[in-house]
């Protein structure tokens, strides 16, 4: 018989900063440590999301191959394992076909017998359930920000600025946006525009003129 035990992070700012990892394992520890258990590996996933099955997810594969009857596995939480109802259930029946215990400190241990099962199930469609909502919630919000012109992360169009309160000030971009089509009615190609805006303070790439005269001519057809 093996114990091992598995952890999980979904950032890598958690992952690299480790409280979240840390936490876990001390929990881990003390709980094998109360039931005269000895952990002989412990499976980290560093900056994995929950939403990927556990057999999708590279230490949560490399645990389940190397389970065999009798062994143990031990995590902190449910969903440091699972967030998805329909995997927690298809992967308890295969450890339980294969004689292998799971033990959820946060359900009260070894998930085994009647009892654990049903709080087994019971926990899994809770998790996912708020799993969804979380996810409901990041939509309306940036459904929200959209329609008052806020900020929603990633790179700004070049130009732009993005004021403290959120917002996206559009006024630099679309002067550059002008110039751009300026120059490129007046012949220029994309290096030529590039470079004349770029001489001037812009710091635009050709790459970026190109985008923006592709979507110019395409609002144009």
């Amino acid at each position: 018989m093996a114990v091992y035990a598995y952890t999980r992070v979904s950032t890598d700012r958690q992952a690299s900063e480790g409280e979240s990892l840390s936490v876990q394992r001390r929990m881990i520890d003390g709980y094998a440590q109360m039931h005269g258990l000895t952990i002989a590996h412990v499976y980290e996933e560093r900056g994995v999301s929950g939403s990927k099955p556990l057999a999708e997810r590279p230490e949560g594969r490399a645990l389940l191959e190397v389970l065999v009857t009798g062994d143990i596995v031990i995590a902190a939480k449910l969903d440091r394992v699972f967030r998805s109802a329909v995997d927690a259930l298809s992967v308890l029946a295969d450890l339980r076909a294969k004689g292998v215990s799971l033990h959820l400190i946060d359900l009260g241990g070894d998930t085994a017998g009647p009892m654990g099962k049903l709080m087994f199930t019971m926990a899994s469609a809770f998790a996912e359930a708020e799993r969804d909502r979380i996810r409901e919630r990041i939509r309306d919000v940036k459904r929200d920000q959209k329609a008052r012109g806020r900020y929603l992360g990633g790179k700004a169009p070049v130009g732009a600025t993005v004021t403290d309160d959120g917002d996206i000030d559009l006024s630099g971009h679309i002067a550059l946006r002008a110039q751009v089509l300026a120059l490129r009615s007046a012949g220029h190609g994309v290096r030529r525009i590039a470079a004349e805006l770029t001489a001037a303070g812009a710091s635009i790439s050709k790459s970026t003129v190109a985008t923006i005269l592709q979507a110019a001519e395409g609002a144009e057809a």
